[in-house]
């Protein structure tokens, strides 16, 4: 439907040649995230991602650690800079692919991002700048209900501290396939040591599609660099 492989790599890239390198090994099962916070002017964003694309490079706009300040910065720049991929707060979803669907025919895949609260089977909608005050849970099957209603097609589980909410994963994937939301992306703390029971966990419950993101744990602390080989285990993996 959106993508070609049930799993797909979230990573960044410390500049051009480095995304090369990893789209080079992942071809179209890696998506380089471009992080709207880490650019004082949306022009500089949207320069990066134009450039990549350019390149052939698959982009994934990112609001950066998930902050909910960052929402609007990431519809104006992925209506300017088309990426291939939108990160966004659950509150935002609408109105980015209203923006998007304005914009240009075939919309990127957008995700809404929802939190855990340590209860198998609630969830925090609440992510947007001024919702995140509330503390207010909702069912897993609201969140996927309410996410489907909007027509996002997939559901950012963030953050899940690694292996630490195998449990709250496997409950909202569920519900995110009963409501025929097919693509879950966990993402917080997702290692190359604990990326396939993460995975596995989202397969066994449901998903279609699963995109991880492995950000800092990719990267070399010395170059900046996401490392290559890293994603050459990562696409060598077998589910």
């Amino acid at each position: 439907m959106y993508f070609n492989h049930q799993v797909i790599f979230n990573v960044l890239a410390k500049d051009l040649k480095n995304a090369q390198e990893l789209v080079e090994i992942a071809g179209d099962r890696v998506l380089v995230g471009v992080m709207v916070k880490d650019f004082p002017m949306e022009e500089d964003a949207i320069q990066r991602i134009k450039e990549y694309k350019e390149n052939n490079i698959p982009v994934s706009v990112g609001l950066g650690a998930g902050d909910p300040a960052m929402w609007q910065k990431v519809a104006n720049v992925s209506v300017a800079a088309l990426p291939n991929h939108i990160n966004q707060v659950f509150p935002a979803t609408g109105y980015t692919l209203g923006r998007m669907e304005q914009t240009i025919e075939k919309v990127p895949v957008i995700n809404a991002l929802v939190e855990p609260t340590g209860i198998p089977g609630q969830v925090y909608i609440t992510t947007g700048p001024i919702s995140s005050a509330y503390r207010e849970t909702v069912t897993c099957d609201l969140a996927a209900a309410m996410i489907a209603e909007i027509g996002i097609p997939s559901v950012k589980f963030y953050s899940i501290e690694g292996d630490e909410r195998l449990d709250e994963l496997a409950v909202m994937t569920q519900a995110a396939s009963k409501a025929g939301i097919q693509i879950i992306e966990p993402t917080g703390g997702i290692t190359l040591e604990n990326v396939h029971k993460i995975v596995q966990t989202c397969l066994e419950n449901g998903a279609g599609i699963v995109i991880p993101h492995l950000y800092t744990s990719l990267v070399d602390k010395e170059t900046g660099e996401t490392k290559p080989s890293a994603l050459k285990q990562l696409v060598e993996l077998v589910w």
